[in-house]
C-alpha cells in the first residue's frame, strides 16, 4: 500500500525525523489558507498523486506570494498529471500539499528497503539527489552505495557514519545523520514498510539536514497490525479492479496487455505471462487466485478480468494441487453465466480433479477452447485474439 507525500511526512514526523512544515489542501480556498498559516516568503505547491516524476510534469511549483499559491492550486486541482510513472492516461490531482520553502544547499538520495538477497533491511545512498535512482544506477553506478543492517543489532552509529562518509558530510552534518538515520530505520521497521525513499535528502543553507520529499510503501501482509496506516489509503489513486481484487484476497495487478490471465500460483502466473509474450502478445494482468480459492473467489476473479475493456482474450491456466480443478471450473462457469463471454476463452487444467473439471466445462455448453498443456493453450489464445481482431 502506498500513501501520499504529506501522509508519509506525517508518519516520519511521529518518529522525530526532520521534515519541512506543510499543510494538505483539497480546495483552492484551503490552499490559500494553508499558505497564510505557514507564512512566507516562499511556498511550494505540490500535487499529491501516487507517482514519481511530479516535478518534471509541472506538479511541483515554487512560488513567492499567496496569490501565486492560489493560481497554482487552481491550475493543478482537477488537472490530469502525466509522468513517467503514471502511464499515458495520467492521474487526476485531487489533493495538494502546501509546504514552506527550503533554501537548499545540496541534494542527496537516501532510501530504505528490504534486500531480498540478504533478507535484511538495506540502505541505499547517493550524492545524486533529486534524480531518478534508476538513471543514476545506469549511468554512474559508482555513485551509489548500499549496506544491510543486521537485525540482531539493529541500526548502529557506524552505519550513519558510513552514509555520512559516502555523502561527503562534514563533522556537523555527520552528527545530524547519526540522529536522523536511526529514526528512519525505526520508522521503517515499526510500521512494516517495504520502501522508504527520501529524494531528495537536503542540506539547507543554514546547515540543517532535512527530508525534503518522502515516498513510503507498506507491506500489505502486515497492514492488519496498523489500522492507522490503513486509514490513510486513498482508493481514488488505485485501479478499481485491484481494489475489487483486494476484497476477495486475490493477488491481482493490472497491466497494459490484451490477454487476461487467471492462474494459481505466482510462479505459474509469471510463466504464463512470459509464454504469452513469447508468442507475440502481452498479458493484461497478473492474477494469482491462490491455493485455497473458493468458487466465489474464482467467479469474482473472472469478473474482474472481463471488466477490463482492453482484454481481447482470456487464458485460464490451473495446475491443481491444493486448488482443485473442479472448483476453478465451477467458478468460471458461474461467472460466465452471470456476465457473459464476449472474448475467446482458453482453459488449461491439470492436476487434482482434472477430469471432473473438464467435465464441468464440457457440460456447461460454453464456447471454451481446451489447452492440452501451457504451450498449446498459449498458442491457442494468441491465435484466437489475432483472428478476432
Amino acid at each position: 500500500m502506498n500513501i501520499h507525500e504529506y501522509q508519509a511526512k506525517a508518519v516520519l514526523r511521529e518518529f522525530g525525523v526532520p521534515v519541512p512544515r506543510g499543510i494538505p489542501a483539497f480546495t483552492v480556498a484551503e490552499a490559500e489558507k494553508a499558505a497564510g498559516e505557514l507564512g512566507g516568503p516562499v511556498w511550494v505547491v505540490k500535487a499529491q498523486i501516487h507517482a514519481g516524476g511530479r516535478g518534471k510534469a509541472g506538479g511541483v511549483k515554487v512560488v513567492k506570494s499567496v496569490a501565486d499559491v492560489k493560481r497554482e492550486a487552481e491550475r493543478l486541482l482537477g488537472a490530469t498529471l502525466v509522468t513517467h510513472q503514471t502511464g499515458p492516461h495520467g492521474k487526476e490531482v485531487r489533493r495538494l500539499y502546501i509546504e514552506e520553502g527550503s533554501a537548499i544547499e545540496r541534494e542527496y538520495y537516501l532510501s530504505v528497503l528490504v534486500d531480498r538477497a540478504t533478507s535484511r533491511v538495506a540502505f541505499v545512498a547517493s550524492t545524486e539527489g533529486g534524480m531518478d535512482i534508476e538513471e543514476v544506477a545506469h549511468r554512474t553506478p559508482d555513485k551509489i552505495a548500499s549496506f544491510s543492517v543486521d537485525p540482531a543489532t539493529g541500526f548502529m552509529p557506524h552505519h550513519a557514519r558510513y552514509v555520512a562518509r559516502v555523502l561527503g558530510f562534514n563533522r556537523a552534518l555527520t552528527k545530524q545523520a547519526e540522529g536522523v538515520l536511526p529514526k528512519l530505520y525505526a520508522a521503517f521497521v515499526t510500521k512494516d514498510m517495504s520502501l522508504l525513499e527520501i529524494n531528495p535528502l537536503v542540506v539547507t543553507k543554514s546547515g540543517n539536514l532535512i527530508c525534503l520529499d518522502a515516498k513510503i510503501g507498506f507491506d500489505d501482509n502486515a497492514l492488519y497490525r496498523h489500522p492507522d496506516i490503513v486509514a490513510l489509503r486513498d482508493l481514488a489513486e488505485e485501479d478499481t479492479k485491484e481494489i475489487e481484487a483486494s476484497r476477495y484476497d486475490l493477488n491481482y495487478v493490472a497491466l497494459d496487455g490484451t490477454i487476461g490471465c487467471m492462474v494459481n500460483g505466482a510462479g505459474l502466473a509469471m510463466a504464463t505471462m512470459d509464454i504469452i509474450k513469447l508468442y507475440g502478445e502481452t498479458p493484461a494482468n497478473f492474477l494469482d487466485v491462490g491455493g485455497s480459492a473458493t468458487k466465489e473467489k474464482v467467479a469474482a476473479a473472472f469478473k474482474i478480468i472481463t471488466s477490463d475493456h482492453n482484454v481481447k482474450g482470456i487464458l485460464v491456466n490451473i495446475f491443481g494441487g491444493i486448488m482443485k480443478c473442479d472448483v476453478i471450473a465451477e467458478g468460471v462457469v458461474a461467472a460466465v453465466k452471470e456476465v457473459g463471454l464476449r472474448v475467446p476463452l482458453v482453459v488449461r487444467l491439470e492436476g487434482t480433479n482434472v477430469a471432473l473439471g473438464k467435465e464441468i466445462i464440457a457440460k456447461s455448453n460454453l464456447n471454451v477452447t481446451s489447452g492440452d498443456d501451457l504451450d498449446d493453450a498459449a498458442q491457442k489464445i494468441v491465435k484466437a485474439v489475432r483472428e478476432a481482431a
